[in-house]
């Protein structure tokens, strides 16, 4: 008996010891795990995430605080403390091309999305290599792309700036003939994006003019070696959504392609582009339009020069806080293929297209773009139009100014005049929030069933 109780004994100290080492392990866990400078940031985050505002809002850590409590920024139409007051009169605001629509995947998704910054984070000009672009980043893209099959990557030269907005220029400058007595003419099919003309018209250099749709210079670009002209092309379109080619040919003619909107959100991607500049934007793949975050991928190392030369003299590069932003959001973006996000997004876009043409299929007075089905490569099947804008047009004759008669029914559109084509067209925009587009498929319901012989569904 006695050896069994010192049997005991030694097993109860033995038990003891492990676990006073579990405890003091633990401890000492904890301890090292334990959040220091970063926990009065994380919490002002927690807490002013939490804040409640209907739904129909947002408080941000750099908005307006109310007696020391985070504030509310509405929705459009919404209004009071906690934006709970809907204003019924309010017109749906569809002008914009705020991309609003992801807001709701990255809510479900704060937590693998958000960023924390140390005060002293990359205050350098440059990243220890010398260069302004993270190598990290520039990873990610050229995967982004891989996984997509919307770009070719491979012998590209890549190369940052704030948004596509700033991009689109620098290829404008890149590729005209600098010192020549004959500017290069930078056009564009109609309808087309208006900020090609007015970026185009600001700058008001010698080296370059905006002159207008490319059907003016079909001929004169096939015959004249020597005219130089730079066309635009969109694709798919901004602001009917067409997947678009080239339309001049001939040794005189440059290309900018602008790819803001091929992404499987908005249409079927049925091969990667392989073109000499194509142009990127994070705004319409993650949403984060406020971020301006765009890139663009060159073919030729000269033109490539030319650009790196222009942004560096315009902006010495792209913030780098911006950069850590965009690769924390395309981390989340290339989690399981992608397929979380584009099917989100892909999804929320045709139920907004599916619900409108639904509506206007009931109506004589108002139609909108017929788009084809293309096979996509991305998801593997012909997938439905999405398109980011309803290119609307008024069919009666007497309504010259569609714009004006839609602004009569509560819905604020995008004159068709901004984009070279006819006041009967307007753009609507489906990419906005939840709250405008759902105003807006009200307000277009109420409008056509007003019309004499509107058929009823």
């Amino acid at each position: 008996m006695a050896k069994i109780h010192g049997w005991k004994w030694v097993v109860g100290l033995a038990s003891s010891i492990l676990l006073n080492l579990f405890l003091i392990l633990n401890i000492y866990l904890r301890r090292s795990t334990e959040l220091t400078w970063t926990r009065e940031a994380a919490e002002q985050a927690e807490a002013v995430a939490a804040f409640s505002c209907s739904g129909h809002g947002h408080a941000f850590l750099d908005g307006l605080a109310a007696e020391g409590k985070p504030a509310c920024e509405c929705n459009s139409c919404y209004g009071g403390s906690h934006c709970s007051e809907f204003s019924p009169d309010c017109p749906a605001d569809v002008n914009s091309g705020d991309p609003l629509f992801l807001e709701p995947f990255w809510m479900e998704h704060a937590m693998s999305s958000a960023v924390m910054l140390a005060g002293w984070h990359r205050m350098s000009y440059r990243m220890d290599d010398g260069s302004t672009i993270s190598t990290e980043l520039t990873k990610h893209i050229f995967q982004l792309h891989a996984m997509v099959g919307n770009a070719v990557t491979k012998g590209r030269f890549i190369i940052f700036g704030a948004g596509s907005t700033q991009l689109l220029h620098a290829a404008v400058h890149a590729l005209s003939q600098q010192g020549s007595p004959w500017p290069s003419r930078v056009v564009a099919t109609i309808p087309f994006y208006p900020i090609y003309e007015f970026q185009t018209d600001l700058f008001n250099s010698k080296d370059f003019k905006f002159q207008g749709d490319t059907s003016l210079w079909k001929n004169a670009s096939s015959t004249n070696s020597s005219m130089n002209i730079i066309e635009f092309v969109t694709s798919p379109n901004n602001p009917d959504g067409r997947l678009t080619k080239p339309v001049l040919k001939g040794p005189s003619v440059k290309t900018i392609h602008d790819h803001a909107y091929y992404w499987p959100h908005f249409t079927a991607i049925p091969a990667p582009a392989d073109e000499d500049v194509m142009i990127f934007t994070i705004s319409k793949i993650t949403g984060h339009a406020g971020s301006r975050f765009g890139w663009a991928l060159i073919k030729d190392e000269a033109v490539y020069q030319k650009i790196l030369t222009y942004l560096g003299l315009n902006t010495i590069g792209v913030s780098h806080d911006t950069q850590l932003r965009a690769l924390k959001l395309l981390k989340v973006v290339l989690k399981g293929g992608g397929r979380e996000i584009f099917e989100f997004g892909q999804k929320t876009m045709k139920s907004r297209w599916e619900r409108l043409n639904k509506i206007l299929s009931a109506s004589r007075r108002f139609s909108i773009q017929k788009l084809e089905y293309h096979n996509c490569s991305y998801f593997q099947k012909v997938t439905e139009a999405s398109p980011a804008y309803a290119w609307l047009k008024c069919e009666r004759e007497e309504d010259l100014d569609c714009t004006a008669v839609l602004r009569a029914a509560g819905i604020i559109g995008r004159e068709g005049t901004l984009y070279h084509a006819e006041s009967r067209y307007v753009r609507l925009s489906l990419i906005k929030g939840e709250d405008d587009v759902d105003l807006l498929l009200q307000k277009m319901d109420a409008l056509v069933s007003k019309e004499e012989g509107a058929q009823n569904m």
